[in-house]
């Protein structure tokens, strides 16, 4: 009886209710799910789109600083390159021909930034990627498996998770060095671990589903109900999640650079950039501190924003995420609902 006032509700049986425009519905069912996120992100989350604009710009910057990996080191949207040292613009201010001044060396700040922003999309997409894997490995084989596995790896998880990160990261990477491959692996498995939990409990709640339970009557092998049947089902949680991480791990690395820990000098991290030369000529050159941090900030925040708005189009569990009544007109959706409790 519920199908007969459908009315273009995605998953449900029956036609459109009549004079009801179900072009954007329609539109929608005939895309990818991510095409359809990317829709509705510039429609509904004005301020995601933002925030994706400037996580793009990031990549852009980061990638095109210079062109050196393709064999072209003097073409790339750098002016000069990050330790190309001037004594002529030492301390100086900005100006023309050094938008952002010069730090206390006669480097150009403009193009530390640029190529900062390639150190962040560096540890952000790496970092991320290894966390989300390990996460994904942990999370998923102890939501599905249980049992004893589960009680003994939950366990270790735990221990893990009892120590503050920041202590974490200061004591593996004081055994093991400083540079950008440890920075990676350090942060991306200290947060993995942790991030385990999310997986873990997504595969809990829909392990006894009933696609889940034809699967494992079919014969299929654990591996493949892990990568074809719940990964797929969990992946805009996931995805969400990455978003999020992206700029934890940005933050870390800032962090720790700020701390002295993180990358040696003279490579241009942000953090390092306002940790020591920043600070100590805040007074002098107060550019040498504004600018890395004006670029921390608008990344963190972009990052952020366009993850709340992932979240919003891709958790199915909020209204208005995938899977709920999505392009629908809301007089429409109103009158649906109050059929549906009058029949009921």
């Amino acid at each position: 009886m519920a199908d007969s006032f459908d009315g273009g509700v995605p998953g449900r049986r029956g036609p459109p209710a009549a004079g009801d425009s179900t072009a954007t519905t329609e539109e929608a069912k005939g895309r990818h799910w991510l095409t359809d996120a990317a829709v509705r992100l510039v429609k509904e989350k004005p301020l995601g789109s933002v925030g994706a604009a400037i996580v793009l710009l990031l990549f852009i910057t980061g990638i095109f600083a210079d062109l050196s990996w393709v064999g072209l080191p003097d073409v790339g949207l750098a002016p000069y390159h990050y330790n190309e040292v001037n004594m002529k613009i030492r301390l100086a201010a900005p100006s023309l021909d050094h938008p952002l001044g010069g730090d206390h060396m006669g480097r150009d700040m403009l193009s530390r930034i640029i190529y900062g922003a390639r150190i962040s999309m560096f540890i952000g997409v790496f970092g991320t990627a290894i966390s989300t894997t390990l996460s994904l490995l942990i999370g998923m084989t102890c939501g599905y498996l249980g049992g004893k596995f589960d009680l003994i790896v939950q366990r270790f998880v735990d221990a893990w998770i009892s120590f503050p990160m920041l202590f974490i990261y200061l004591t593996v990477i004081a055994i093991i060095g400083g540079g950008m491959l440890q920075l990676v692996l350090v942060l991306g498995i200290s947060s993995g671990i942790g991030a385990s939990r999310g997986p873990r409990a997504l595969v809990f709640w829909i392990k006894e589903s009933a696609y889940v339970e034809a699967a494992r009557a079919a014969g299929a092998p654990t591996s493949r109900i892990l990568t074809r049947t719940l990964l797929p089902n969990i992946m805009p949680v996931i995805i969400l999640g990455m978003s999020m991480g992206m700029g934890g791990m940005i933050m870390a690395e800032a962090g720790l650079s700020f701390l002295g820990f993180g990358l040696p000098p003279p490579t241009p991290s942000w953090g390092g950039m306002i940790s020591g030369p920043g600070r100590v000529y805040m007074v002098q050159a107060p550019w040498m501190l504004l600018w890395p941090g004006v670029a921390l900030s608008l990344v963190i925040y972009g990052i952020n924003v366009f993850g709340d708005a992932l979240r919003d189009l891709l958790d199915p569990r909020l209204r208005g995420g995938l899977g709920s009544y999505r392009g629908i007109p809301k007089k429409k959706l109103e009158a649906i609902r109050r059929k549906s409790g009058e029949q009921a």
